[in-house]
C-alpha cells in the first residue's frame, strides 16, 4: 500500500478477474488504511440494472467518459479502471491473458490529468473464480449483442495476494498509444512474476497453509 499516495490523485490500472472481489477488498484497504476512497468506472450495463445506479454513485462508480474520469483526477481523487473490462473478466482463463485491445482511453485519461498511473495484479484471482466464456457460444452471444450472459462458478477459498507495481509517472512526450503499452507490459510483468500459468485451483488452495512466492 506504499505505493498508492497519501494524498493527490492517481490512476489505478488492474488486470480483471471473472469477478472482481481482489479489487473490492483493495477498496476496502485504502479506506482502511490511507483514509480514502478510490473512485471506479465500471461497464455501462451495470448502471442498466434496476437499483444498482443509485447504489453505484454511492460507491463512487462512474461509467466512464473521458472527460468525467479527469475530472475525478483533476480534483484529487484516486480512480481504478480496467482497460480490460468484461471482456477480460469472461474470456480470459487459467493462463491470464490481458485482453485489452487497442484500447488506449485510459492512458489519455492520465496524460489529461498528468497523473501517475499503478499496475495491479491479484495472484489467483482466477482460481477464485472462474468462467465460461471460453465456450464459443458465450464468446458469441457477447461479441454479437454485447450480452455479458457467460456463467460465472467458484467462490473457492484460495489464496489472493495483491500486487502493486512502481507507479509509472507522467511524462508529457509520450503519447496515448505509447503509454498504453507501457501500462500493459507492467501488469504482463507483474503476472509472469507472481503467478504460476496455468493456474491451479488445488495448489491456489494450498498456498493458504505456505507463504512460498512464485518469485522466490
Amino acid at each position: 500500500m506504499d505505493k498508492i499516495p497519501d494524498k493527490g490523485a492517481a490512476l489505478i490500472v488492474y488486470y480483471h478477474g471473472a469477478i472482481p472481489i481482489d479489487y473490492y477488498y483493495f477498496l476496502a484497504n485504502v479506506i482502511i488504511q490511507k483514509g480514502r476512497t478510490c473512485h471506479s468506472v465500471a461497464d455501462h450495463f451495470l448502471f442498466k440494472i434496476p437499483g444498482f445506479k443509485l447504489l453505484l454513485e454511492v460507491f463512487s462508480v462512474m461509467h466512464g467518459p473521458q472527460e468525467e474520469c479527469v475530472q475525478a483526477l483533476k480534483n484529487g481523487h484516486l480512480l481504478g479502471i480496467s482497460p480490460g473490462g468484461v471482456r477480460e473478466a469472461l474470456f480470459s482463463d487459467e493462463t491470464y491473458p490481458l485482453l485489452w485491445g487497442k484500447r488506449k482511453g485510459f492512458a489519455q485519461v492520465a496524460i489529461d490529468s498528468k497523473v501517475a498511473i499503478i499496475p495491479m495484479f491479484t495472484q489467483n484471482v482466477r482460481e477464485g473464480f472462474r468462467s465460461l466464456g471460453t465456450l464459443r457460444f458465450f464468446r458469441w452471444l457477447y461479441e454479437t449483442f454485447r450480452l455479458p450472459v457467460a456463467p460465472v462458478y467458484g467462490g473457492f477459498p484460495v489464496k489472493f495476494r495483491t500486487f502493486l507495481g512502481d507507479p509509472i509517472p507522467y511524462d508529457p512526450n509520450v503519447t496515448a498509444s505509447e503509454l498504453a503499452e507501457k501500462v500493459n507490459r507492467a501488469v504482463q510483468s507483474l503476472i509472469d512474476k507472481h503467478q504460476r500459468i496455468p493456474g491451479n485451483v488445488l495448489r491456489a488452495l494450498l498456498e493458504r497453509f505456505h507463504t512460498k512466492y512464485k518469485a522466490e
